[in-house]
């Protein structure tokens, strides 16, 4: 009895020290729409019940056990007080939200500090505010705004891994056919981020000549941020791949999940040109033979290059009809150089 007694004992006091050790992670979800409002984060008509993505979000913590959340469509709540009670800050927002500077300079120190983790879903780059106090904008800080979205919802596309293995990223398959609708960037600095998905556009219908990331990581200081295109279609959160990954970018930015941050602007590049031969017509096996000689080259030529397409999206003509004549020339000018040095 006195054997079965302690026994007990030691199995509650490891449970008790597990949970002290791990406790779950304290999460507030910001869905709020200043600007377009994407049917995850409409309240359902005529009434005033939880957002598709508050339902799924609450799903995935109550089954995983991992973490707790509390949703709201009012950005004035995040203060310095309310950053104290959570650990990871998750936004699916557009527009121009109502944070104050204090608010905001309060985030970052949250963020670098390494006290908090933010996760960006789908339209988080579709989001930006006024500020010039310390630190960075909400732009610099999530590393890209909104530039359009070619690929609209259902728009069948091929999506590729990058970056290696990581935990962030392995609920999905390295290569896998979507259809959802996807965002490029103005204000993109590859050197800030480590891109984990991107389009491959040697299997997309719809291609363009620069690149156009998908998901990515970055390090601010001690603290983590996750950003995903991801979220625009409904059935997207019902997926369980999706569900899995924004677990397990939860568990990353709070701290509770290994991964690397680190910046690959040269992985980035080789893509950029990747892009560039497949919207040319270059057949894919072409493509990936010459993508294995750049990825030899010198490498302040290829990020020269890579910053070279991705200054053709301004260039692209607003409507069809429009003039094409300064996107063209620099468009040729880029793919015969890049053309020549994968020849040799």
């Amino acid at each position: 009895m006195t054997r079965l007694l302690t026994l007990v004992a030691l199995v509650t006091a490891l449970a008790c020290s597990a949970a002290q050790a791990d406790p779950k992670i304290r999460v507030l979800y910001l869905d709020q729409s200043v600007g377009w409002l994407h049917a995850p984060v409409a309240r359902p008509k005529n009434s005033n019940g939880p957002t598709l993505s508050e339902v799924a979000l609450a799903e995935i913590g109550g089954q995983s056990g991992a973490f707790s959340v509390e949703s709201t469509q009012d950005a004035r709540q995040i203060t310095p007080e309310k950053l104290k009670t959570i650990d990871v800050l998750i936004f699916y927002t557009t527009g121009e939200l109502p944070i104050s500077a204090a608010n905001w300079q309060a985030i970052q120190r949250w963020v670098e500090s390494g006290q908090g983790g933010f996760v960006g879903l789908h339209s988080a780059t579709d989001t930006h505010w006024a500020y010039s106090g310390p630190g960075q904008t909400y732009t610099a800080f999530i590393n890209g705004k909104f530039a359009g979205h070619p690929w609209t919802q259902g728009a069948p596309l091929t999506i590729q891994s990058l970056g290696g293995p990581n935990p962030v990223n392995k609920a999905w398959p390295h290569r896998f056919a979507y259809a959802e609708e996807i965002y490029q960037y103005s204000d993109y600095d590859p050197a800030k981020v480590r891109v984990l998905q991107a389009i491959d556009f040697t299997e997309t219908p719809l291609k363009r000549p620069w690149f156009v990331p998908v998901t990515w990581t970055r390090q601010i200081g001690k603290g983590r941020l996750f950003q995903t295109n991801l979220g625009h279609t409904p059935s997207t959160w019902d997926d369980p791949r999706y569900r899995a990954q924004l677990l397990d970018a939860i568990r990353w930015t709070a701290h509770r999940l290994p991964g690397s941050a680190t910046p690959n602007p040269e992985e980035q590049a080789l893509w950029a040109l990747r892009s560039l031969m497949a919207y040319s017509g270059v057949p894919k096996a072409d493509v990936e033979a010459r993508v294995a000689k750049l990825a030899k080259t010198d490498k302040a030529w290829l990020l020269d290059a890579a910053a070279r397409t991705a200054a053709l999206r301004p260039l692209w003509p607003a409507k069809p009809e429009d003039d094409k004549s300064a996107f063209d020339a620099a468009y040729q000018a880029v793919l015969s150089d890049v053309l020549a040095r994968s020849a040799r």
